[in-house]
């Protein structure tokens, strides 16, 4: 047993995001996403929201600090009435978890999914949300 990890962190994305170095990216994918056919190394996290991964992940990985967007979301395809509320969730979690967030970085889904295959792994969720999307680049942890 170890102490302060969140309990929905099992120990296949324990792993993952201790192998990840500086500027490595991890998506934190919706119910949606392709995510088997995407990722170099698919995480399962089946039963659990995009918030909720979001959350615990940012427990124990701290964001890139030294590029100007460390965070991407999927911008909504042109045509698409639909508003992402889950965006300002995920924003008041990356600030309640005292990251620094200047602004997302919107992608259109073609260069989200090109960035999604390059990332280092894709975490698989049961969020329902639309456009609940999101790629975190790890930072420096400074001792």
């Amino acid at each position: 047993m170890l102490k302060n990890i969140p309990q929905n962190i099992g120990p296949d994305l324990l792993k993952i995001l201790n192998e990840m170095g500086h500027g490595d990216d991890i998506v934190i994918a919706d119910g949606n996403f392709p995510a088997a056919s995407k990722a170099k190394r698919l995480i399962r996290m089946d039963g659990l929201s995009a918030t909720e991964v979001l959350d615990s992940i940012l427990k124990l990985f701290p964001l890139d600090t030294y590029v100007e967007n460390p965070v991407s979301l999927m911008q909504v395809v042109k045509g698409d009435t639909y508003v992402p509320t889950i965006w300002d969730e995920f924003k008041k979690i990356i600030i309640d978890n005292n990251e620094p967030l200047e602004e997302f970085e919107y992608l259109e889904k073609p260069e989200f999914y090109s960035k999604s295959e390059k990332a280092y792994a894709i975490v698989a969720t049961s969020e329902k949300a639309l456009y609940a999307n999101i790629i975190l680049k790890k930072g420096v942890i400074n001792y």
